[in-house]
Protein backbone atom coordinates (compact mmCIF):
# COMPACT_ATOMS: atom_id res chain seq x y z
CA UNK A 1 0.00 0.00 0.00
CA UNK A 2 1.11 3.18 -0.63
CA UNK A 3 0.41 6.35 1.97
CA UNK A 4 0.20 10.11 1.13
CA UNK A 5 0.02 12.40 3.59
CA UNK A 6 -2.28 15.75 2.46
CA UNK A 7 -0.78 18.34 4.87
CA UNK A 8 -2.80 21.64 5.02
CA UNK A 9 -0.49 23.04 7.27
CA UNK A 10 0.24 23.38 10.77
CA UNK A 11 -2.24 25.46 13.16
CA UNK A 12 -2.72 26.49 17.11
CA UNK A 13 -5.89 25.89 18.25
CA UNK A 14 -7.28 26.96 21.93
CA UNK A 15 -10.80 27.14 23.58
CA UNK A 16 -12.25 29.31 21.06
CA UNK A 17 -11.95 25.89 18.84
CA UNK A 18 -10.87 28.20 16.07
CA UNK A 19 -7.85 27.45 13.93
CA UNK A 20 -5.01 29.84 13.49
CA UNK A 21 -1.90 29.57 11.05
CA UNK A 22 1.20 29.17 12.64
CA UNK A 23 4.86 29.72 10.95
CA UNK A 24 6.98 27.38 12.70
CA UNK A 25 10.42 29.15 11.81
CA UNK A 26 8.84 32.70 12.92
CA UNK A 27 6.31 32.49 15.43
CA UNK A 28 5.90 31.85 18.88
CA UNK A 29 3.88 29.77 20.03
CA UNK A 30 4.35 31.36 24.27
CA UNK A 31 2.53 34.38 22.65
CA UNK A 32 -0.13 32.81 21.68
CA UNK A 33 -3.10 32.00 24.56
CA UNK A 34 -2.71 29.83 27.30
CA UNK A 35 -3.51 26.33 26.48
CA UNK A 36 -3.10 26.80 23.11
CA UNK A 37 -2.44 23.71 21.08
CA UNK A 38 0.36 23.04 18.18
CA UNK A 39 -1.34 20.77 15.72
CA UNK A 40 -0.76 19.59 11.66
CA UNK A 41 -4.12 19.02 10.00
CA UNK A 42 -3.46 15.66 7.47
CA UNK A 43 -5.69 14.12 5.64
CA UNK A 44 -4.23 10.86 4.14
CA UNK A 45 -4.47 8.70 0.84
CA UNK A 46 -4.23 5.32 0.88
CA UNK A 47 -3.55 3.42 -2.42
CA UNK A 48 -4.38 -0.05 -2.34
CA UNK A 49 -5.31 -2.66 -4.63
CA UNK A 50 -8.69 -1.94 -5.31
CA UNK A 51 -9.22 1.73 -4.12
CA UNK A 52 -7.64 4.87 -3.90
CA UNK A 53 -8.72 6.12 -0.03
CA UNK A 54 -8.90 9.45 1.37
CA UNK A 55 -9.10 9.48 5.49
CA UNK A 56 -11.12 12.09 6.34
CA UNK A 57 -11.25 15.91 4.51
CA UNK A 58 -9.44 18.43 6.00
CA UNK A 59 -10.16 22.15 6.80
CA UNK A 60 -11.93 22.78 3.98
CA UNK A 61 -10.34 25.84 3.00
CA UNK A 62 -9.62 27.30 -0.63
CA UNK A 63 -6.65 28.61 -1.64
CA UNK A 64 -7.42 31.30 -5.08
CA UNK A 65 -10.88 30.02 -5.57
CA UNK A 66 -10.06 25.99 -5.23
CA UNK A 67 -10.24 23.58 -2.24
CA UNK A 68 -7.04 23.45 -0.03
CA UNK A 69 -7.77 19.62 -0.90
CA UNK A 70 -7.74 19.59 -4.06
CA UNK A 71 -4.74 21.50 -4.81
CA UNK A 72 -2.96 18.93 -2.43
CA UNK A 73 -4.24 15.73 -4.31
CA UNK A 74 -3.50 17.02 -8.23
CA UNK A 75 -0.24 18.27 -7.06
CA UNK A 76 0.58 14.72 -6.09
CA UNK A 77 -0.81 13.22 -9.07
CA UNK A 78 -4.29 12.52 -8.15
CA UNK A 79 -7.86 13.68 -9.51
CA UNK A 80 -10.36 14.25 -7.08
CA UNK A 81 -12.38 11.66 -9.47
CA UNK A 82 -10.16 8.89 -8.64
CA UNK A 83 -11.07 9.02 -5.29
CA UNK A 84 -13.30 5.69 -4.74
CA UNK A 85 -14.08 5.77 -1.12
CA UNK A 86 -13.71 8.66 2.06
CA UNK A 87 -13.17 7.06 5.08
CA UNK A 88 -14.42 9.66 7.79
CA UNK A 89 -13.36 9.15 11.41
CA UNK A 90 -16.02 11.97 12.72
CA UNK A 91 -17.08 15.27 11.75
CA UNK A 92 -15.49 18.08 13.69
CA UNK A 93 -14.54 20.85 11.46
CA UNK A 94 -10.83 20.39 10.73
CA UNK A 95 -11.74 16.70 9.82
CA UNK A 96 -14.52 16.95 7.76
CA UNK A 97 -14.33 20.65 5.88
CA UNK A 98 -13.42 19.18 2.85
CA UNK A 99 -16.56 16.73 2.88
CA UNK A 100 -17.89 19.01 0.14
CA UNK A 101 -17.14 21.85 -2.24
CA UNK A 102 -19.26 24.91 -2.73
CA UNK A 103 -20.23 26.59 -6.35
CA UNK A 104 -20.82 29.98 -7.62
CA UNK A 105 -23.86 30.20 -6.54
CA UNK A 106 -23.57 28.66 -2.93
CA UNK A 107 -24.79 24.76 -3.70
CA UNK A 108 -22.33 22.41 -2.14
CA UNK A 109 -21.16 19.72 -3.57
CA UNK A 110 -19.68 16.24 -2.66
CA UNK A 111 -15.42 17.02 -3.40
CA UNK A 112 -14.56 13.83 -4.44
CA UNK A 113 -17.48 13.29 -6.99
CA UNK A 114 -17.16 9.27 -7.86
CA UNK A 115 -16.94 8.63 -4.28
CA UNK A 116 -18.02 6.27 -1.82
CA UNK A 117 -18.30 8.59 1.93
CA UNK A 118 -18.56 5.92 4.93
CA UNK A 119 -19.71 7.93 7.68
CA UNK A 120 -20.95 7.02 10.89
CA UNK A 121 -25.21 8.11 10.82
CA UNK A 122 -25.24 8.40 15.32
CA UNK A 123 -22.03 10.86 14.45
CA UNK A 124 -24.03 12.90 11.42
CA UNK A 125 -27.07 13.41 13.53
CA UNK A 126 -25.09 14.34 16.28
CA UNK A 127 -22.97 16.31 14.29
CA UNK A 128 -25.96 18.28 12.69
CA UNK A 129 -27.65 18.98 16.69
CA UNK A 130 -24.87 20.00 17.93
CA UNK A 131 -23.37 22.19 15.53
CA UNK A 132 -20.71 24.89 16.08
CA UNK A 133 -18.01 25.93 17.09
CA UNK A 134 -17.08 21.94 16.90
CA UNK A 135 -19.04 21.20 13.60
CA UNK A 136 -19.80 23.50 10.76
CA UNK A 137 -22.98 21.87 9.38
CA UNK A 138 -23.55 23.73 6.34
CA UNK A 139 -20.34 22.06 4.90
CA UNK A 140 -21.35 18.09 5.30
CA UNK A 141 -25.29 18.74 4.95
CA UNK A 142 -24.89 17.62 1.68
CA UNK A 143 -24.48 13.69 3.29
CA UNK A 144 -27.75 13.87 4.26
CA UNK A 145 -29.96 11.58 1.71
CA UNK A 146 -27.21 11.46 -0.65
CA UNK A 147 -26.97 8.20 -3.00
CA UNK A 148 -23.04 8.19 -2.72
CA UNK A 149 -23.00 7.86 1.23
CA UNK A 150 -23.04 4.38 3.38
CA UNK A 151 -24.31 4.92 6.58
CA UNK A 152 -22.32 3.17 9.01
CA UNK A 153 -24.36 1.68 12.35
CA UNK A 154 -21.77 0.14 15.02
CA UNK A 155 -18.57 -1.66 13.74
CA UNK A 156 -17.96 -3.70 10.97
CA UNK A 157 -16.26 -4.49 7.84
CA UNK A 158 -15.82 -2.64 4.25
CA UNK A 159 -14.71 -4.96 1.34
CA UNK A 160 -13.74 -7.60 3.03
CA UNK A 161 -10.12 -5.57 3.56
CA UNK A 162 -11.36 -2.28 6.12
CA UNK A 163 -12.29 -2.53 9.59
CA UNK A 164 -13.64 0.04 11.53
CA UNK A 165 -14.36 0.24 15.05
CA UNK A 166 -16.46 2.99 17.20
CA UNK A 167 -14.26 4.11 19.77
CA UNK A 168 -16.52 6.76 22.02
CA UNK A 169 -12.86 8.23 22.63
CA UNK A 170 -12.55 11.86 21.33
CA UNK A 171 -15.94 12.29 20.48
CA UNK A 172 -19.10 10.02 21.03
CA UNK A 173 -19.53 8.07 17.83
CA UNK A 174 -15.36 8.63 16.14
CA UNK A 175 -14.52 5.45 14.84
CA UNK A 176 -10.98 4.40 13.48
CA UNK A 177 -9.95 2.27 10.68
CA UNK A 178 -7.70 -0.82 10.27
CA UNK A 179 -6.45 -1.74 6.18
CA UNK A 180 -5.25 -4.93 5.66
CA UNK A 181 -3.74 -6.10 2.53
CA UNK A 182 -1.64 -9.03 2.05
CA UNK A 183 0.61 -8.59 5.34
CA UNK A 184 0.50 -4.69 5.32
CA UNK A 185 -2.10 -3.25 8.46
CA UNK A 186 -2.41 0.60 7.96
CA UNK A 187 -3.76 1.87 11.31
CA UNK A 188 -5.79 5.26 11.79
CA UNK A 189 -6.72 6.29 14.92
CA UNK A 190 -8.05 9.74 13.78
CA UNK A 191 -7.93 12.28 17.29
CA UNK A 192 -7.93 9.18 19.48
CA UNK A 193 -4.09 8.37 18.09
CA UNK A 194 -3.38 11.77 16.92
CA UNK A 195 0.42 12.40 17.29
CA UNK A 196 2.86 9.98 17.75
CA UNK A 197 4.47 11.31 21.07
CA UNK A 198 0.78 10.42 22.87
CA UNK A 199 1.15 7.22 21.90
CA UNK A 200 3.73 6.02 24.09
CA UNK A 201 3.02 8.33 26.98
CA UNK A 202 -0.13 7.90 29.38
CA UNK A 203 -1.62 11.31 28.58
CA UNK A 204 -5.73 12.41 29.42
CA UNK A 205 -6.55 15.09 27.33
CA UNK A 206 -9.56 17.31 28.68
CA UNK A 207 -10.94 17.88 25.01
CA UNK A 208 -11.37 14.45 24.82
CA UNK A 209 -15.54 13.30 24.74
CA UNK A 210 -13.78 10.22 26.96
CA UNK A 211 -9.76 11.53 27.84
CA UNK A 212 -8.76 8.40 29.93
CA UNK A 213 -10.70 5.75 27.21
CA UNK A 214 -8.16 7.09 24.43
CA UNK A 215 -5.08 7.19 26.51
CA UNK A 216 -5.91 3.23 27.69
CA UNK A 217 -6.90 2.65 23.56
CA UNK A 218 -3.47 4.44 22.41
CA UNK A 219 -1.58 1.79 25.11
CA UNK A 220 -3.32 -1.45 23.05
CA UNK A 221 -3.36 -0.09 20.01
CA UNK A 222 0.92 0.82 20.42
CA UNK A 223 1.35 -2.32 21.84
CA UNK A 224 -0.13 -4.33 19.01
CA UNK A 225 0.51 -2.12 16.55
CA UNK A 226 4.47 -2.87 17.25
CA UNK A 227 4.36 -6.15 17.85
CA UNK A 228 2.50 -6.94 14.53
CA UNK A 229 4.77 -4.09 12.49
CA UNK A 230 1.05 -1.96 11.68
CA UNK A 231 1.64 1.32 9.79
CA UNK A 232 0.13 4.40 12.13
CA UNK A 233 -1.38 7.52 10.50
CA UNK A 234 -1.16 10.38 12.55
CA UNK A 235 -3.31 13.27 11.49
CA UNK A 236 -1.93 16.00 13.71
CA UNK A 237 1.60 15.54 13.79
CA UNK A 238 3.56 18.07 12.68
CA UNK A 239 6.83 16.14 12.20
CA UNK A 240 5.84 12.15 12.08
CA UNK A 241 2.82 12.26 9.74
CA UNK A 242 3.38 7.92 9.77
CA UNK A 243 5.48 6.04 11.61
CA UNK A 244 5.79 1.97 11.39
CA UNK A 245 5.98 0.27 14.41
Amino acid sequence: MTIIPLSEGTFTIDKTKIFVPFDIENDDLQQRPIGSLLVEVQPFVVITSKDILLIDTGLGFSVNGQLQLHQNLIARGIQPEQITKVLMSHLHKDHAGGVSKRDTIGNYHLSCPNAKYYVQKKEFELAMETGYPSYITDEFAVLENHPQVVWMDGNGIIDNYIRYEITGGHSRFHQVFWIKENNEVVFFGGDDAPQLQQMKSKFVAKYDFDGKKCMELRQTWWNEGNTHHWKFLFYHDIKTPFFIG
